[in-house]
Parts: C-alpha cells; sequence; structure tokens
C-alpha cells in the first residue's frame, strides 16, 4: 500500500469525522465542498478534520481510489466513507445523517 493508502487510511481512522474536500472550512473552494460544510454545521457539528486535496495531488487522486469514488468532497465517520454532496444533501434533508452522528456521539442529542 502507498504512503498516500496509509496516509488516508489513518486520517480516517484517528478522526470521527473527516471530510476530503476543496479547499477548508473556511475557504471551500468549490459549490459542492461548501455545501458539505455547512450541512456538516447545520447539524450542529463542531468536530471536523477536513483535508484540502488541492494541496497535494497524490491525495486528490488516492481518496478517490481509497473509497472508489470519483468526486471530492468525500465524508467519513467513524473510518465508513459515507459519501458526496449529493449523498449529504440526501441524508441531511432525511434527517438521516444527524441520526447517524448522534449515535456516535459525535453531536448532543
Amino acid at each position: 500500500m502507498s504512503e498516500v493508502q496509509d496516509f488516508i487510511r489513518e486520517t480516517v481512522t484517528e478522526h470521527p469525522v473527516v471530510l476530503f474536500m476543496k479547499g477548508t472550512a473556511q475557504m471551500p473552494q468549490c459549490g459542492f465542498s461548501a455545501r458539505a460544510i455547512q450541512i456538516l454545521r447545520a447539524v450542529g457539528l463542531t468536530q471536523v478534520v477536513t483535508i484540502n486535496v488541492l494541496d497535494d495531488e497524490e491525495v486528490r487522486e488516492g481518496i478517490k481510489q481509497y473509497s472508489s469514488w470519483p468526486t471530492i468532497p468525500q465524508l467519513y465517520i467513524k473510518s465508513e466513507f459515507v459519501g458526496g454532496s449529493d449523498i449529504m444533501t440526501e441524508m441531511f434533508e432525511s434527517g438521516e445523517l444527524e441520526t447517524l452522528l448522534r449515535e456516535h456521539g459525535l453531536i448532543d442529542a
């Protein structure tokens, strides 16, 4: 396994919530990443590790291989790949995302 794959695996394992995105939480560099951050804030999540894939081409390509998912952003909760902004939007609107975060003790009940 490559160093990039090791980095990705360690990152999603060591942190409860990780968002691989374009840009940062403060300065998203694409609309989908901005939407992902808005959703996480809307459900009350305050602790999220963001990885700016624009900083490292290897990470940008590596995360697509890691998840077998072609687009960014990508959300991981408790090491599990949840999805991109479209799936996050659907889960947010249905209440499923909030329930998932609550079940893992990541937001207050």
